[in-house]
């Protein structure tokens, strides 16, 4: 019986590791395609941030110009 038990627990056991070893690969399967979704939102975060900034600087520029405009307009109303 006891040869038996041996054999059963070492088929459980080899069973066992096989699907840890499955496992594992998917789980690294896995993290290797996260690292990659990771880079990509990354470099898509950062022209994200860049178009911000430029956007920014495009209202910055907007606002001066509107600003200068009432402040013609309104020397042009106090001239009349």
């Amino acid at each position: 019986m006891s040869a038996f038990m041996n054999n059963n627990t070492l088929q459980q056991l080899e069973q066992l590791i096989d699907s840890l070893i499955d496992r594992n690969n998917q789980l690294q399967t896995d993290v290797s395609n996260l690292k990659d979704q990771n880079s990509k939102l990354i470099d898509e975060n950062e022209l994200l941030q860049l178009e911000a900034l430029e956007n920014e600087e495009k209202q910055k520029d907007a606002s001066t110009t509107l600003s200068g405009l009432l402040d013609k307009l309104q020397s042009a109303q106090q001239a009349n």
